[in-house]
């Protein structure tokens, strides 16, 4: 063949690879696009917009002490300010000294900062047709691809054997506390009911929840018994009973085992607090029966409403998947969206980066609390000793979610209202079925809801005398 032939024939292979590449660029772009899809500029017109929005929100700085929010009520078309309690104005400026301290609530909005230092990596365009079906493709309610990056997650951090186990997601792990209920209450025909329901039970302090939900949905088939205590040596006790295990605990932070064995127990692990930031995760993994985890105390995204149940038998792996499937049509769609992009940034090198950054900053938070602390002879705190930690590989130091304090004066009968005297606001014993002695103070709020804490703890304690005015 002549050269110029040769040149002729490479030309006319280079016009046809060029052509199907265009044309197959093409397609695809209409096939994403749809007949209304349009390009400005290189760049799709709808994530442009919504890109610009997302920007313009995030972008207003709020002095700090807020932040603006895509769904907040604009002025004038623009986001505005939504402040942290004690702060006010339009950039959030405006400090109120004699505002009370909010140490009640459970919103995870430690985590807020390591989530603005990743913005890029964990933000989301969803298109307006994004899932609009009430299933996934292959006809469930679960992404296939989050079910695979859980499994990957528990596997890395190495505090659940997934192995062999089921999953069911819920809305939080609210949601999937009453389903396990609800799942191993019943009979094992399904159908008919036991001739008395199940016993539910935890061990006291316990989270409200488990009996709040219990005498709420008030079902023939179980009903709240209280402390597990009353029924260790109670031989007598043959009908059914369910056991939740809170481990780390809530309110005080310990590491719970159950108290109660046969063959008509059946337990319910809630392991909400067991990641690294905090609490040790000990070797081997937990392998249960039931294990409920959530995202909110993982991430700090109480907000999107997601929880998973790791589930080894089938038979109650398919009464709490029916269980969903009757009360709410599995997990929103877009809420398993974020929770993958979420996770992804989680697994990203490891999940050192995460942990590390929580556990560094409840670290700090503890040594602050216990120092004030110290200083007293009023108040004393849960003991939380250092333990071996298998995913940092070294021993570390305590890192509760929550200061589980006690009133130590006999004439302090209400922590409470001692504390709430103070300009605390925190969450009495009595509601953890606990003596009102103690009181719980929320550790993993924002950081100017503990610092006001910890300025009017200080206050507080130096109301005993031989303590100076700062800190």
């Amino acid at each position: 063949m002549s050269e110029t032939k040769k040149d002729t024939s490479i030309k006319f292979v280079q016009c046809v690879a060029s052509c199907s590449i265009a044309l197959n660029l093409f397609l695809a772009l209409n096939l994403y696009l749809g007949s209304s899809g349009k390009v400005i500029n290189n760049q799709l017109s709808w994530s442009r917009l919504a890109a610009e929005e997302a920007e313009l929100a995030a972008s207003m700085d709020c002095s700090g002490h807020g932040r603006a929010y895509l769904d907040g009520f604009p002025i004038d078309g623009k986001p505005v300010c939504e402040c942290n309690l004690c702060y006010g104005g339009p950039d959030c400026s405006e400090f109120s000294p004699d505002c009370p301290a909010n140490a009640s609530g459970g919103d995870p909005l430690f985590l807020e900062q390591f989530w603005r230092e990743h913005a890029a990596d964990s933000g989301i365009l969803v298109a307006g047709w994004h899932r609009m079906s009430y299933s996934f493709s292959d006809q469930t309610y679960i992404s296939q691809q989050l079910d695979a990056h859980i499994r990957k997650l528990h596997n890395v951090v190495g505090n659940a054997v997934t192995d062999g186990k089921f999953l069911v997601f819920g809305a939080g792990s609210t949601q999937l506390l009453y389903a396990a209920v609800h799942a191993l209450s019943l009979p094992p025909d399904n159908t008919s009911s036991s001739s008395s329901p199940a016993q539910v039970v935890a061990s006291i302090p316990y989270y409200a929840l488990y009996e709040m939900q219990t005498d709420f949905f008030d079902s023939r088939e179980s009903n709240f018994q209280g402390d597990a205590a009353i029924l260790i040596n109670n031989s007598d006790v043959t009908t059914n009973i369910i056991e939740f295990v809170t481990s780390p605990n809530n309110p005080d932070g310990q590491l719970n085992k159950p108290l109660l064995k046969g063959s008509n127990v059946k337990t319910i692990y809630d392991r909400a607090y067991f990641w690294p930031h905090f609490t040790a995760i000990p070797n081997p993994p937990a392998h249960e029966d039931l294990t409920i985890f959530t995202i909110s105390k993982l991430t700090g995204h109480a907000g999107s409403r997601f929880g998973w149940a790791l589930i080894k038998d089938e038979r109650v792996y398919e009464r709490m998947t029916r269980y969903m499937q009757l009360n709410s049509m599995g997990v929103s769609r877009d809420t398993q969206l974020r929770a993958l992009k979420l996770l992804k940034v989680v697994l990203d090198g490891g999940g050192r980066e995460i942990f590390k950054f929580g556990y560094e900053k409840m670290k700090k938070r503890w040594e602050r609390l216990t120092n004030t602390l110290s200083l007293s002879n009023r108040f004393s705190l849960q003991k939380v000793s250092s333990q071996d930690c298998a995913f940092f590989r070294t021993p570390r130091e305590p890192t509760p979610a929550y200061a589980w304090v006690k009133c130590e004066r006999e004439d302090d009968e209400d922590c409470f209202e001692v504390m709430k005297s103070a300009n605390i606001i925190g969450r009495a014993g009595a509601v953890f079925r606990a003596d009102n002695h103690y009181v719980r103070l929320s550790l993993i709020r924002g950081d100017d809801d503990f610092d006001i804490l910890i300025n009017n703890l200080h206050k507080l304690v130096s109301e005993e005398g031989g303590v100076s005015e700062t800190m």
